[in-house]
């Protein structure tokens, strides 16, 4: 784009058209730059002190050079100000603070004025595109975009889609694709970034969401939002999963996204260069959705953790290999596509841990209860783990077990109590050792042995305590990469739900003069609603 010294008013304008419609940017936008650009070069002709400012008329073209001069009582600076008295003479109702504007004559371009003309349009106009392919696109995060491979630097591939351009970083390609230059591509928007060198539109094609995207292409369904893709799990260019739900309790979610001999799911598995693709229906109930994405392997058992979002997956021995998938790619992409952290044990694993745990429950009964292990075993298996059910059963429950009658019942539970009396006063000796305060021991829920744990994890003083969140007495678990890492807290172990923790901290920082018992917002209570007969 060149501007010509004789160019008239007419071809400012074309060649205003010629560029907005090029770079396709509002043509304001380029008579803007044009502005500027004739304003420096006024500037340079008449001097940088000066307020100049030119104007040109969008319509016609015409070009106006004018210089501002502010009317003063005193002139200190003769370029930008001007006298009351000649202000008046050429408009006899100037005031102080009112600005003259003087007009100049047309101004002849020399070479370098127009070179650097040139560069100030150019500089403008490449900004102004910058800023709407910017606007255009930070809108279109999680679409599929079409284009062009223009060319291949250090593993990533610059992809031009006609308006714009973006990028796939080597760590978005599928493993072993490779493309040149002229290749047709397609990707998903997954960020759309403003940086120096302009906006920087980065694709994928190892995002979960392309994946779901090139089934909304493939199936009317999804894209009509009868079916919806609930989670995605991808092992790109391997393996992937995909949770299925419909909407219509006529229309299998599942044999949509196959479609008729596989044609649907396979024109995805072409893209995505042979990835195999387990469609799973989604379940609203945990147990059954875990079960259903560890497909193609049988489940026997499913025992559920909620506060740490766990799950115990019990399988035939013959499935376990099955069930983990190569280098653990099955099990894997289930716990990714369930959000939970999946365990899996063969039904000879759980039948041994049961046995140790029943011994060593029966071990803990009979030297606490100092019984023999005939009665520590019926303890046992009649499902008591702990000292604890023992000493604060119902005496009923206890005497109920067959061979037991009340005054054994009565005896087991006064020993119990006798040892957990014995424990308590142990534990709190080692609390004023770790120097635990009397404060903090007095809040009701806190039991020794939680104070114990307190002090090992040098909470000792009521500020500690109240000052805690709930994270760091129950833990929590954060990403690592592709895994979910438990950070145990304070007190780990002690099956406290969130909201019991959370009122224990309530109770310290009323304690602590924190906060008024006031202050507690009370849950209100819920009234009961009418039920169908």
């Amino acid at each position: 784009m060149v501007i010509g010294v004789a160019a008239n008013r007419l071809e400012l304008l074309q060649i205003a058209d010629a560029v907005a419609r090029e770079k396709s940017i509002d043509k304001i936008v380029v008579i803007q730059a044009m502005e500027e650009a004739m304003q420096r070069a006024a500037k340079s002709r008449y001097g940088a002190e000066n307020e100049i400012r030119v104007e040109i008329d969008p319509k016609t073209g015409e070009t106006h050079i004018s210089r501002y001069l502010h009317v003063v009582e005193k002139v200190e600076n003769d370029k930008i100000e001007i006298s009351m008295n000649d202000a008046r003479r050429r408009n006899p109702a100037a005031q102080v603070g009112d600005i003259i504007a003087e007009t100049l004559p047309p101004i002849e371009f020399s070479r370098i004025a127009t070179q650097a003309a040139k560069q100030v349009i150019v500089q403008k106009v490449r900004d102004a595109e910058r800023e709407r392919q910017y606007d255009e696109y930070k809108d279109r995060i999680g679409e599929i975009v079409h284009g062009t491979v223009k060319r291949v630097e250090f593993g990533s591939v610059v992809v031009d889609f006609g308006r714009a351009e973006g990028v796939v970083r080597r760590d978005e390609m599928i493993p072993r694709e490779s493309f040149r230059n002229g290749d047709r591509i397609r990707a998903y928007i997954y960020d759309v970034r403003r940086e120096t060198r302009g906006p920087q539109i980065f694709l994928s094609r190892t995002h979960p969401q392309f994946m779901a995207r090139l089934f909304a292409q493939e199936v009317p369904e999804i894209y009509d939002g009868i079916i919806e893709i609930r989670a995605v799990a991808r092992d790109p260019g391997s393996r992937a999963k995909i949770a299925v739900i419909s909407k219509d309790s006529s229309i299998d979610p599942v044999g949509a996204c196959v479609g008729m001999r596989g044609v649907r799911v396979q024109a995805v598995v072409q893209e995505l260069q042979g990835e195999r693709i387990d469609i799973i229906p989604w379940n609203g109930d945990p147990a059954t959705f875990i079960v259903n994405a560890l497909a193609p392997a049988e489940v026997s058992k499913v025992v559920l953790d909620e506060d740490t979002r766990r799950v115990e997956v019990v399988v035939p021995d013959d499935q376990l290999s099955l069930a983990i998938g190569r280098r653990g790619q099955n099990v894997r992409l289930a716990s990714q596509l369930t959000s939970w952290q999946i365990d899996i044990l063969t039904e000879q694993e759980e039948s041994e841990r049961r046995q140790k745990e029943f011994a060593e429950r029966t071990q803990l009964f009979m030297e606490a209860l100092d019984v023999d292990e005939t009665i520590a075993q019926l303890l046992a298996s009649e499902g008591f783990a702990t000292v604890e059910d023992v000493a604060f059963v119902e005496l009923h429950e206890l005497a109920d077990i067959e061979g037991f009658d009340e005054e054994t019942a009565e005896e087991l539970q006064n020993r119990a109590i006798g040892f957990l009396d014995q424990k308590n006063a142990e534990l709190d000796a080692k609390r004023r050792e770790l120097g635990v305060e009397d404060e903090v021991a007095v809040i009701e829920g806190l039991t020794p042995a939680m104070l114990v744990k307190l002090g090992e994890n040098g909470i000792k003083t009521l500020e500690d305590f109240a000052g805690c969140a709930s994270d760091d007495l129950l833990g929590y678990v954060e990403n690592k990469g592709n895994e979910r890492v438990r950070v145990p807290g304070a007190l780990d172990g002690f099956d406290l739900a969130a909201a019991e923790v959370n009122d224990l901290i309530m109770k310290s920082r009323v304690k602590a003069g924190w906060i008024k018992e006031e202050d507690l917002v009370k849950p209100e209570p819920e009234t009961e609603e009418p039920t169908e007969a």
